[in-house]
């Protein structure tokens, strides 16, 4: 049994794979070593487990290198974080190769092929983006609050569109495409309307630069990974964004935990 381990900034995510089966766990903690060690102990107990059934642990994220040689006595194997992203994006999308992108506080871009994983970019618009916005501007300090107040907005007392500078689409643009975020806040936009156009701004920010990634490196699918993944899924389910240009956004089953299901995979290979 191997525990992949995922230490970033602010949360660290923990799996287990066991006989096909993914056990995961998130906890909060600003001390790498104590954030390590935390999520292992809480698997332990969450799944009634002993330290003696792990194998292994493989560690990554920006905390893994504050780690040591063992973690409770198990080995600790280090993988490299854009091999964590790419081998837990492709996996869990059961895809040979695709583009990855991995949506934390900021967003890393990793192509994937068999015989190679590329970081090809990424930017500082993400998780810490949105949270420090709706908070400036909102006085809103989650993503759920977030969400229930976007559900109510409207974009078009917010964002300038195609049509209000065309009347129509242009070329391939249909109508409704923004044309500017933020460029026509009307004095009547709410504070729902605003949070919708936040979610809207960073989605298609990170959507366009996956999009020319994407393209740049010849990949059709674009599998997105990480806590910020359910933004992308809210503003397509509530139909207020759809991402056109031929490729294909895939959003898998456990995207939030796809680098800690990548580490945990990496060391079954080796």
């Amino acid at each position: 049994m191997i525990v992949g381990i995922d230490i970033g900034g602010s949360t660290t995510d923990a799996v287990i794979l066991e006989n096909g089966r993914i056990h995961v766990v998130t906890i909060e903690a600003n001390d790498p070593i104590a954030a390590a060690a935390g999520a292992l102990g809480k698997l332990a107990a969450d799944f009634g487990l002993k330290l003696d059934d792990i194998e292994r642990v493989a560690a990554t994220g920006a905390g893994a290198r504050a780690l040591g040689g063992t973690l409770f006595g198990r080995p600790v194997l280090k993988v490299d974080e854009f091999t964590a992203i790419g081998i837990g994006g492709t996996s869990l999308a059961r895809k040979d190769q695709a583009l990855v992108v991995s949506l934390g506080t900021g967003t890393a871009i990793v192509s994937v092929r068999p015989d190679k994983i590329v970081h090809v970019g990424g930017t500082g618009i993400g998780g810490g983006t949105l949270l420090g916005l709706a908070k400036h501007m909102l006085g809103v300090v989650t993503i759920e609050r977030l969400e229930e107040m976007a559900g109510k907005g409207d974009l078009r007392r917010v964002d300038l569109t195609v049509r209000d500078i065309a009347g129509g689409p242009i070329g391939d643009l249909p109508a409704n495409t923004t044309a500017a975020n933020f460029g026509k806040v009307a004095a009547d936009a709410t504070p729902e309307d605003k949070a919708l156009a936040i979610m809207n701004m960073i989605v298609e920010s990170i959507g366009v630069l996956a999009i020319a990634s994407a393209r740049a490196s010849n990949q059709e699918d674009i599998v997105l990974t990480g806590k910020l993944s359910r933004l992308f899924k809210f503003m397509q389910d509530a139909k207020h964004r759809d991402f056109p240009f031929g490729r294909r956004f895939l959003i898998p089953e456990h995207a939030d935990y796809a680098t800690a299901i990548g580490a945990a995979r990496t060391a079954q290979k080796e």
